[in-house]
């Protein structure tokens, strides 16, 4: 079948270009202006409209399996594929915890069955996800997209030293959620001036930014590919500037809502209650000179959708995670683009291209390349409304907010998986 997508701007690499993009069977055809119609079974007119890679998120939680009441790779996907991603890596905080051939079969068969996109499952560092042995790194290696222990941090760093080893050897990553529990105090929010108005235990930014100095040394003495989940602190930006100057093969992520929220905006509710937490406006200043001047790497939502009964035990009990897919780009680009702090070029960079490129997942939109696209119409505005999402998380703080970008088309391994007003 031979699809038409006709007169959208069309990101090239470099900036974008208005074209056409001929589909034939799933793989990009042709690329060009005036692209007779009558040669395609279906045409889309997208004036307008602007055609991306489609997004890569490098941080997602699926919940299966294991957890399915919160969401199931089903509703992620489709969430996903709504959003305009074509690509997402599964983080392994499962049941069971995929750290052996026969426990990631398991996570395998279900995204073989029920994924609408392209999920590519982490395997644990760690036996459990206990942080006292590794897992069976060697089997796994060809079956997973890195290593993480997402959800807690690698506490003992002889542990992680041999984990860096041998992902090394492997040619894998190590993907580490920073966090030392001896510097946590019991805390679930900020360590800020509202926790203690408010009488609630603050989490330090130490708690974030020591663990990753001991991981940007222990990278040094190893080679280990070493990137960094959702930072959030001022000082984990400074560390990761430094080490990539000197030459350490390191890179990071931050998620959507420590670059356009704070805890000056934190309320009395579960929607702003995550790991790690909203910081200061000056960590969100960081971050951004941080997206600014190359030192985060890319975008990831750390999507963790949990169930509505979970999160209406306010912001003390509820347990951190918020839902982070349907709203990604709209955010992102109403916040960050229309107000020219970056360029709508740079988020495609972050979204997409700079995660594709270091996790070697496919997707540039080239003559051959099978179609990993999706198409967004940037004048678009909506209200966010979870009550509406896909995903069975309903709960985030960006509920109420006016965005720009409604995604039309997806189209992934060169299939249509989401096209609006479609089901």
């Amino acid at each position: 079948m031979k699809q038409l997508i006709r007169g959208a701007e069309i990101y090239t690499g470099s900036g974008f270009n208005k074209k056409d993009i001929l589909l034939d069977n799933g793989i990009i055809a042709e690329i060009s202006a005036g692209i007779n119609p009558d040669c395609a079974e279906a045409v889309y007119n997208f004036q307008n409209s602007y055609v991306f890679p489609g997004f890569k998120d490098v941080h997602v939680h699926l919940r299966e399996p294991g957890f399915s009441y919160k969401e199931t790779v089903k509703t992620g996907t489709l969430a996903a594929a709504a959003s305009g991603y074509t690509a997402l890596c599964a983080m392994p905080n499962l049941n069971p915890v995929p750290d052996s051939l026969q426990n990631i079969a398991v996570e395998e068969d279900i995204i073989d069955r029920d994924a609408a996109v392209s999920v590519y499952p982490y395997a644990s560092i760690t036996k459990g996800e206990k942080g006292e042995e590794l897992s069976d790194m060697d089997s796994l290696a060809d079956r997973c997209i890195a290593f993480s222990d997402d959800g807690r941090g690698v506490q003992n760093g002889e542990i992680m030293k041999e984990a860096m080893t041998k992902a090394k050897s492997l040619s894998k990553i190590i993907a580490a959620h920073c966090e030392d529990n001896s510097l946590l105090f019991g805390g679930y929010i900020n360590d800020c001036e509202y926790a203690r108005a408010h009488s609630h235990k603050g989490i330090s930014s130490a708690s974030e930014y020591k663990q990753i100095e001991r991981d940007i040394n222990l990278a040094a003495v190893t080679g280990c590919s070493y990137h960094v989940c959702h930072i959030s602190t001022k000082e984990s930006v400074t560390l990761i500037r430094e080490a990539k100057k000197s030459g350490i093969d390191i890179t990071c992520e931050t998620a959507p809502h420590y670059l356009t929220l704070s805890d000056s905006d934190l309320m009395e509710d579960a929607r702003f209650k995550m790991n790690p937490p909203l910081r200061g406006l000056k960590d969100k200043e960081a971050l951004l000179c941080g997206l600014a001047d190359g030192t985060i790497d890319m975008i990831a939502t750390d999507h963790a959708p949990h169930s509505k009964e979970e999160k209406s035990r306010g912001l003390k009990e509820s347990p951190m995670g918020i839902t982070g897919l349907e709203t990604a780009f709209p955010v992102l680009y109403t916040r960050l683009v229309k107000t020219e702090i970056i360029t709508l070029e740079k988020l495609i960079e972050l979204m997409s291209v700079n995660p594709g490129r270091r996790f070697k997942i496919p997707g540039e939109i080239a003559v051959g390349k099978t179609a990993n696209l999706t198409v967004f119409d940037l004048s678009e505005k909506f209200t966010v409304d979870s009550n509406k999402f896909i995903s069975m998380g309903k709960c985030t703080p960006f509920d109420g907010w006016e965005v720009f970008g409604k995604c039309k088309l997806t189209v992934c391994n060169g299939k249509t998986v989401w096209q609006e007003g479609i089901k």
